[in-house]
């Protein structure tokens, strides 16, 4: 399909994924013993029930033991259509009118910065779709590359608007910087209008050090290959007075602001205008030091040293994935959720290369950390599938958990945890045809059901789940608490949980539930039928009654604990 078709039947798509309109179809039939979605299972074992198939219909047997059982009820969304969602009911027969779809969380969604994220991984894909294809990028050539030699002085166009558009020059703006600092894989140019004092000697060659030896090699060994299209060589790590000034003091001080510490942008890796920079280069664009706050909110020497590392760890992933799928495969940039998941992979994974270094380790995994217990906190309130928009910290908790659910269950089959990486970043595929792929063909909805099944029972204390339920690296009912504990002395951990924030509501058989269904997430119920009690039957209808949509993939998931 030409892209300039597919960026419209991805705006008409859109339009149709966010309707949560229950239709006009008839109410379906009450369930009845007989009907389809028999539900019989051991402790242990688990069913996904397809209720397009069943007529909405799940059917649990009588209780003849002398004990309750309890099994795990996850009503989910398995569509890949970006924020795709509709309400839902789930009970006996007649069910209770349906509550309001529950409302957000009370957390502020994406700030400033995530929205200035948004626009940049937004504006790659409009422009993918726009350029006449890429020619398949040429391997890289040692015997050519040009070096960049310290002291050596360049101009750089950098965004000066967090609405930054290459075809709108007025928003770049023309820095001039010089090589302070020149590695194997890694130029430091510091911007020469950047606040004195700034970065002393020493500073500048361990960041040398650090991005040169550790997280250059991490993200490659992990993601694959970066461009080279200036043939120099390197990554050029820009630390600019500009990206400090992308939010004023008070954006930054404000509860939906923040600043942007750094930032990868495709356009440096487009040379056909309008849609370029003009820098075609790889480039990384951080902070500079500024502890008075002369340009914004004041950021220490220290600081600086210590956060910019783990954003470049992050944004260098986006440049690698943005020269796999576009430059390399002529193919468009990875869908949104799945790009970010794999950056705040990127975090953790680069975190880990420093332990024991409990402190470092704490800088790269905190953020992950916190954001996936904001998800778990309520994971029905919000989208895994998320490719129209970036949200705010919870689903980026929900895109880490997934990408690190996959690299846990796929590593092993694979050889490596590196080898799950690769191949999402290594391939012409995106979104959920792409792991599908990494997973050896496993069906998209298949995966989301055993994650959502896994983001519950993992660890589960006194049930054993199967492998496929299973997070390997993380044992979040303890690690939580460990790591509070751990990262105290370095970071405010008052907002992360000593207890797993994920807790289902306990019903039982003739429960009248509602909600909404967001595309990969899902609602989690406890469900508990007595000793001695009869058989039940569940229907999972939209909001009026009817059947769900077909293409909101619903799903009734469904595991024994007891």
């Amino acid at each position: 399909m030409p892209r300039r078709l597919w960026m419209v039947g991805l705006s008409s798509l859109l339009a149709t994924a966010c309707s949560s309109s229950p239709g006009t179809q008839p109410p379906l039939a009450p369930c009845r013993a007989t009907s389809g979605g028999q539900v019989s299972l051991g402790i242990g074992a688990y069913t996904v029930i397809d209720p397009t198939q069943t007529a909405g219909c799940a059917v649990f047997p009588a209780n003849p033991a002398g004990t309750t059982i309890e099994y795990l009820v996850v009503p989910q969304s398995a569509s890949s259509i970006p924020d795709d969602s509709q309400a839902f009911k789930l009970g006996g027969n007649p069910l209770a009118a349906p509550r309001p779809p529950v409302p957000l969380a009370s957390t502020f969604g994406p700030n400033v910065v995530q929205q200035f994220d948004l626009r940049l991984r937004l504006s790659e894909r409009e422009f993918a779709a726009q350029v006449p294809r890429p020619l398949l990028a040429p391997p890289r050539a040692p015997a050519l590359v040009t070096p960049v030699d310290s002291g050596h002085v360049r101009t750089f166009k950098v965004c000066n608007t967090l609405n930054c558009d290459p075809r709108k020059p007025t928003t770049l703006s023309t820095v001039t910087a010089t090589a302070l600092k020149v590695g194997t894989h890694i130029a430091i140019f510091v911007d020469n209008a950047a606040p004195q004092p700034g970065l002393t000697d020493s500073d500048l060659n361990n960041l040398r050090t650090v991005f040169d030896t550790r997280l250059y090699e991490t993200d490659t060994l992990a993601f694959g290959g970066e461009s080279d299209i200036d043939n120099n060589g390197m990554v050029i790590v820009l630390m600019t007075a500009k990206v400090n000034a992308l939010v004023t003091s008070a954006q930054c001080n404000s509860p939906t602001g923040g600043y942007v510490a750094g930032f990868f942008f495709g356009a440096d890796l487009i040379t056909t205008a309008p849609f370029a920079t003009g820098n075609a280069g790889e480039i990384f664009y951080s902070i500079v030091p500024d502890p008075s706050g002369t340009l914004s909110c004041p950021h220490s020497v220290s600081a600086v040293t210590q956060l910019v590392p783990v954003t470049f760890v992050h944004e260098f992933q986006h440049m690698i994935s943005f020269n796999q799928h576009f430059l390399v495969r002529g193919n468009f940039p990875e869908d949104l959720w799945l790009n970010e998941g794999l950056s705040h992979y990127a975090e953790e994974n680069g975190g880990r290369t420093f332990l024991p270094d409990t402190a470092t380790f704490c800088r790269y995994a905190f953020g992950d950390l916190y954001n996936s217990a904001q998800y778990f906190a309520a994971p029905q309130n919000y989208f895994l599938v998320d490719t129209a928009g970036i949200g705010g910290l919870a689903n980026r908790g929900a895109y880490w958990l997934f990408v690190r659910y996959l690299v846990d269950q796929v590593g092993a089959a694979l050889g490596s945890a590196d080898s799950v990486t690769r191949r999402l970043d290594g391939t012409e595929l995106i979104g959920a045809a792409n792991v599908s792929n990494a997973t050896g063909g496993t069906a998209f909805p298949t995966v989301l059901a055993r994650w959502a099944l896994a983001n519950y029972v993992s660890d589960l204390p006194g049930f054993t789940a199967p492998p496929e339920l299973q997070y390997v690296t993380w044992k979040f009912r303890t690690d939580y608490q460990t790591m509070k504990t751990a990262c105290a002395p370095f970071f405010s951990t008052g907002n992360l949980p000593s207890q797993f924030p994920l807790t289902p509501s306990v019903v039982d058989g003739s429960a009248a539930l509602a909600g909404m269904l967001r595309a990969g997430s899902g609602s989690y119920y406890r469900l508990q039928q007595a000793a001695s009690a009869p058989g039940f039957t569940l229907l999972f209808s939209n909001s009026a009654g009817g059947a769900l949509r077909t293409t909101l993939v619903p799903r009734l998931n469904v595991i024994r604990l007891q």
